[in-house]
């Protein structure tokens, strides 16, 4: 039975997206099936009025398992001993990101932990793929100062993924070692400044987070107007100080994702890798719940373990070439495989 006060409640935030942190914390509370259904199929419509019924394909590289950062959650961080680490040549770059074209999909995502290498070499990757395809180029490379962000726009970079985790500053502090809240807010507002389409977003469950966060989270990207905004559930990693925490509950995560889509309407919203890494792959209950991009993962097969984030990674078992699962992913979702761009939709 959906109670009237929730369904008052999802009507408010229909109607104005710009939510009372009141009642997106009373929608992301229920456990009740049929409100989390009707919940989920709002979310959808939405997306299908905004976005259209349609899943984006954009191809992932994770070109480096280096990083300088030593955050609590993270099994890439540099004092974890037992991670395996690697760095592909921009030659090998390059001959992924024609991998990800052959396979018709027209955006690469170019990911790695925060290693510190040469800005001027990134450059000159981006401008390499940008030369051989038209194809969208995103980075995802952690804080740099704002002299890297203009030269790799210049470059023909296009967009920009940078997750915040939470705009909490206690909650932020307490997972992260060395780094500020403010600094990362800092570097989201130059990379809007420059142009890049912009992409955030957070995990649900680490350890101290509440309801009230995560719907001040929410409120922060509908503000923000964000292009792209990817969560997850917190996966726990063993060689990480946060090893024996819970990982995060992805019925709360699930519910996350639909209260974004109705308050961030036109943004680009993965059913990410962690969704579909937990007990089973839930990658289509996050479309149900109104996401629509999936990034299949591209790096090469001896490395795509190495890039352990966190354990029991999804794509480990996937083969890039094969995008019969994607078309599947897709059906099961009632949505149309899409290998378009897919730019900025405001």
């Amino acid at each position: 039975m959906i109670r009237p006060e929730f369904s008052n409640c999802l009507s408010r935030v229909i109607e104005n997206p710009k939510a009372t942190e009141t009642d997106l914390i009373f929608l992301l509370d229920t456990i009740n099936q049929k409100e989390q259904d009707l919940l989920f199929t709002e979310a959808a419509r939405i997306r299908n009025q905004y976005c259209g019924a349609r899943m984006i394909l954009r191809g992932l590289v994770e070109f480096s398992s280096y990083c300088g950062n030593s955050c609590f959650y993270c099994g890439l961080n540099r004092t974890n001993s037992r991670a395996e680490r690697y760095r592909l040549s921009p030659d090998q770059i390059v001959e992924s990101a024609r991998l990800v074209w052959n396979a018709g999909i027209k955006t690469i995502v170019l990911q790695s932990g925060e290693d510190g290498m040469e800005a001027q070499v990134i450059a000159d990757v981006v401008y390499r793929i940008k030369a051989e395809h038209d194809m969208a180029i995103t980075l995802s490379v952690g804080e740099r100062p704002r002299k890297d962000y203009a030269l790799w726009k210049d470059a023909g970079a296009d967009r920009y993924l940078l997750r915040f985790e939470s705009t909490n500053p206690e909650l932020y502090a307490s997972l992260h070692n060395g780094r500020t809240l403010e600094t990362r807010l800092q570097c989201l507002d130059t990379l809007q400044e420059l142009g890049y389409q912009t992409g955030s977003g957070f995990m649900v469950g680490t350890p101290g987070q509440t309801l009230e966060i995560i719907a001040q989270d929410i409120r922060f990207l509908a503000q923000k107007n964000y292009d792209m905004i990817g969560i997850g559930p917190f996966i726990p990693h063993p060689d990480t100080p946060l090893r024996n925490a819970p990982a995060g509950d992805i019925h709360l995560t699930l519910r996350a994702v639909a209260l974004i889509r109705l308050t961030s309407r036109n943004a680009w919203l993965p059913a990410t890798t962690a969704v579909g890494s937990l007990d089973r792959d839930y990658r289509v209950d996050a479309l149900q719940a109104g996401a629509n991009v999936l990034m299949p993962n591209f790096s090469p097969l001896d490395v795509k373990r190495k890039y352990g984030i966190y354990p029991g990674k999804r794509c480990v078992t996937e083969t890039t070439a094969d995008t019969d699962s994607m078309e599947d992913l897709a059906r099961a979702a009632g949505l149309t495989l899409d290998y378009s761009r897919a730019d900025t939709l405001k």
